[in-house]
């Protein structure tokens, strides 16, 4: 199930890719035929969405592999350096809209409405169904570039109320005062995420699992005295691994040592954790680790 659920999110990121490319040639030459240097400037923010679906597709694709001599935990992480860089362009992209728009309401420009009007009909749909077959995606990356998309879908939304005022009325200032007000809500959605992102770089532990109940739930293991050495994170934003010492009451038999291994396997599985180390130390020997750090602390 798992297999086939990341089989479909790299179709789809690649399914969205080629959708994008296509439209963004479309976009330059649609913007140049009706004069508008709103869909100029889109097309350049979806060029570089096609540049982050690319990457995506890329990181999504290689992060099922196995481990390897270089990468002990396999690419699963390769998907945080898709987002970020996803994060990157988008930020990037968010700012040059800004520097677009700004000013315009100072001095609006005059466009061909009815060509943006088709235009903007095509865009909604074709960013739309992309961004509608990425939103169900689970990892990072894939929330990332689907809030790209939603980006150009809110964006062509508003050349297409602009399109239909201006064959009405002549307001071009409408046109660069939604594209700011739906850039400033990207931007305030892409900061939430990279918020959420910075956590795993750094390996905190999972705000959804309690690191402390589960050290609590270690050190209650029968012939357990104690547990240290407890750390807890995420390896891509959704796969957590745990590492633990424990020191054993007693030197342990084979018996009692697989007892407490399968205690420790039931809390592993009762938190959803996707990796676990666990080292058993007996009552008269010294951790490593705590010998390692400075003045023994």
């Amino acid at each position: 199930m798992a297999h086939n659920h990341h089989h479909a999110a790299v179709s789809n990121l690649k399914l969205a890719f080629f959708l994008n490319l296509g439209f963004t040639v479309i976009e330059f030459i649609g913007g140049l035929l009706t004069n508008s240097t709103a869909i100029l400037a889109d097309a350049v923010h979806d060029l570089g969405d096609c540049f982050a679906l690319a990457q995506a597709w890329y990181f999504e694709s290689i992060s099922e592999k196995g481990a390897t001599r270089t990468y002990t935990y396999g690419y699963r992480r390769f998907t945080l350096l898709g987002a970020v860089i996803s994060s990157l362009l988008l930020l990037v992209s968010s700012f040059y809209v800004l520097a677009e728009a700004i000013p315009r309401i100072i001095e609006p420009e005059h466009s061909n409405a009815q060509g943006m009007l088709v235009l903007a009909v095509i865009g909604v749909a074709v960013n739309g169904f992309a961004m509608l077959r990425l939103s169900k995606g689970s990892s990072a990356n894939i929330r990332l570039v689907a809030l790209h998309l939603l980006e150009d879908v809110l964006g062509w939304v508003a050349i297409l109320v602009v399109a239909i005022i201006l064959m009405f009325k002549d307001i071009h200032i409408l046109d660069p005062i939604l594209a700011i007000l739906i850039t400033l809500y990207i931007l305030a959605n892409i900061i939430k995420q990279l918020k959420s992102i910075i956590p795993v770089f750094l390996q905190a532990s999972p705000a959804s699992t309690d690191v402390v109940e589960i050290q609590k739930q270690i050190g209650n293991i029968e012939l357990i005295s104690s547990v240290h050495n407890v750390n807890l994170w995420s390896l891509d934003g959704e796969h957590t691994v745990l590492t633990a010492h424990m020191v054993a009451e007693k030197n342990l038999t084979p018996e009692e040592y697989a007892l407490v291994k399968k205690c420790f396997k039931q809390i592993v599985d009762d938190f959803g954790i996707f990796h676990s180390t666990l080292e058993i130390e007996l009552p008269d020997e010294s951790c490593r680790i705590e010998e390692s750090l400075p003045n023994g602390t």
